[in-house]
């Protein structure tokens, strides 16, 4: 009988345990295309009751109740469903230029002292390389300029930093060095902005909002997202293709010198960058080949055309690829389909996926499917992509 009791007591545990990470799991906020199914796995006596509904704009806004059996509620979750909007795919190569919030450290050194003494002013105190300082005591630091001057006006004073880590604020203290040439220092590697080029995936016609990369912009230093606080989209020219190998990712070199101002960046995330065009004359792009996003459930395994420019001409070209795998639940990273290039002319001129193709748009019966992202080294013709409603969620929060 005690047997009997232990196996059901851990059959009941077991029970509990299922239903309360299956509850937790569940985000408070769901985003979701029009059109697209919500995507909870079914489990017995679950149920979802629509509460309130609320439109706005281009937005419907449920408030519901998770319940058991529709009688305990369990949680209350916001499901936001965003028209299926239309967008013109792009596929030009494009610049940037991002400015953070505050300055990146993505590194440390030891410090000679005026006495040629070797000190390490940062080594008592909480700072981590990929941290982004904020403030110093009550000053707030734009840039690597603006921070030198407040270390050498401290005059070797301590001094209270306020630095970004992981999303969350931290603060910490030092105290700089005076070297021999009287200046301050703290011994911190640090950075204000970043370029790049890559390519422009879309832009809304509407709104004017864009997609470029499909992925966020990362500190090469600290392999972190760049935390912005403001950048520019410019015109762009192609210089110079180096092809992709086995283990040796190929790479589209541009140059941003002398390019046009054609948009503000103004978020930089882990599903691509976006921002606002404001001069759409300078793409010479044809907005009437605005096309529907495609819901997952009509991505097929099979052929599908990328388009992407290669030449200093920056005109877009369909080139072929092949959708080989499908990850339908996949809303956490932009790794959401296996593409393998199949276009002869595209592998003799690169050798497949190549760096600065990033956010070239995949297109498939008609509709905008997603963007690559990734290249896998172990084999250049195959690489990564992510949904097109992952990146169209991504731009509902952009203020326009």
């Amino acid at each position: 009988m005690k047997k009997i009791n232990f196996i059901l007591t851990i059959f009941v545990l077991f029970f509990l345990y299922i239903y309360v990470s299956f509850i937790t799991l569940i985000p408070k906020n769901i985003i979701l295309l029009e059109g697209e199914k919500l995507n909870l796995k079914n489990l017995y006596g679950i149920k979802i009751t629509e509460i309130t509904k609320t439109s706005t704009n281009n937005l419907n806004v449920s408030n519901a109740e998770i319940s058991l059996f529709g009688k305990i509620p369990l949680k209350n979750i916001n499901i936001t469903t965003i028209e299926n909007m239309q967008v013109v795919p792009v596929g030009k190569i494009i610049g940037l230029k991002l400015y953070t919030n505050g300055v990146l450290i993505v590194g440390m050194s030891e410090i000679e002292d005026k006495n040629k003494i070797l000190n390490k002013p940062y080594e008592n105190s909480d700072i981590e390389e990929g941290d982004t300082i904020l403030k110093i005591n009550e000053t707030e630091i734009e840039n690597i300029d603006n921070l030198k001057k407040v270390v050498n006006d401290s005059k070797g004073k301590n001094l209270e930093l306020t630095l970004l880590r992981n999303g969350n604020v931290v603060t910490t203290s030092i105290i700089p060095i005076e070297t021999q040439e009287k200046e301050y220092k703290l011994g911190l590697w640090v950075k204000d902005a970043a370029t790049g080029v890559g390519t422009m995936s879309f832009y809304e016609p509407n709104s004017k909002v864009f997609a470029v990369l499909g992925h966020g912009i990362t500190d090469s230093d600290t392999d972190s997202l760049i935390n912005i606080d403001s950048g520019e989209l410019v015109t762009s020219k192609v210089i110079s293709l180096k092809k992709g190998e086995i283990e040796s990712p190929g790479e589209i070199k541009g140059t941003i010198i002398n390019g046009k101002t054609i948009g503000k960046v103004i978020k930089n995330t882990k599903f691509g960058v976006y921002g606002i065009l404001n001069n759409l004359t300078a793409l010479n792009i044809d907005s009437s080949k605005a096309i529907k996003i495609a819901l997952r459930d009509e991505i097929e395994e099979g052929e599908a055309k990328i388009l992407c420019s290669l030449d200093d001409s920056n005109v877009a070209k369909e080139y072929s690829v092949q959708i080989e795998k499908i990850y339908k639940d996949n809303d956490y990273n932009n790794k959401s389909m296996l593409i393998r290039i199949t276009d002869d002319e595209l592998i003799n001129k690169t050798g497949g996926i190549i760096r600065g193709l990033s956010g070239a748009p995949i297109i498939q019966n008609g509709k905008f499917v997603g963007a690559i992202t990734n290249v896998l080294v172990s084999n250049p013709k195959i690489g990564y992509a992510i949904f097109g409603d992952l990146m169209i969620k991504e731009i509902n929060s952009i203020d326009y």
